[in-house]
């Protein structure tokens, strides 16, 4: 496993994820503007009304996403991503998260939540900002991170960073959170 993520950082948590919610807030604020060509381009199919609620197999509510699961019994997988800047969250992408190995386990037993923290392409600002609450709530450090969640939205386990293996690997780390 490789993770930028300091074990010994824990006090200071709330205070990074205060000054980056600070720093992100604005520009996503600025520009409500979303239709550009890198905005509607990731390795998923984008959703063509621009309403940030899914992306292929990905969404984005993450409300949405819990009554899903709640609905249909299975567990949400939360993707925090920075999908055009961070090496190890792209080599996530194309090794695992886009293999039909884990599309077809993902399809029967997960509902994916991509929350994504991009640098170049421009957010819907709801979905910027819910992401930003969610990085606070869940405390994430690094990317990317994997949280697995039961069907109330309770964290079962998480993964930080590149997880070697993968979909075999991957999918063993999501069923094995019981």
């Amino acid at each position: 496993m490789r993770s930028r993520t300091n074990p010994y950082s824990s006090t200071l948590r709330p205070v990074i994820a205060a000054i980056l919610g600070a720093l992100i807030a604005p520009a996503f604020a600025a520009d409500s503007t979303v239709s550009t060509p890198a905005a509607e381009s990731s390795t998923d199919s984008e959703n063509p009304s621009g309403a940030g609620k899914s992306s292929g197999i990905w969404q984005t509510d993450y409300k949405q996403a819990l009554a899903q699961a709640a609905q249909e019994k299975k567990r949400v997988l939360l993707d925090f991503t920075g999908s055009d800047w961070c090496p190890y969250c792209v080599q996530m992408d194309k090794e695992v998260l886009t293999r039909p190995e884990f599309k077809a386990f993902a399809a029967h037993k997960l509902i994916l939540v991509k929350l994504d923290f991009p640098r170049k392409k421009k957010m819907p600002p709801a979905e910027a900002e819910q992401n930003l609450k969610l990085q606070q709530k869940f405390t994430i450090e690094g990317f990317p991170t994997y949280v697995l969640l039961d069907q109330a939205g309770t964290e079962m386990r998480r993964q930080v960073g590149y997880l070697e293996g993968g979909p075999k690997e991957f999918i063993k780390w999501a069923q094995s959170g019981n």
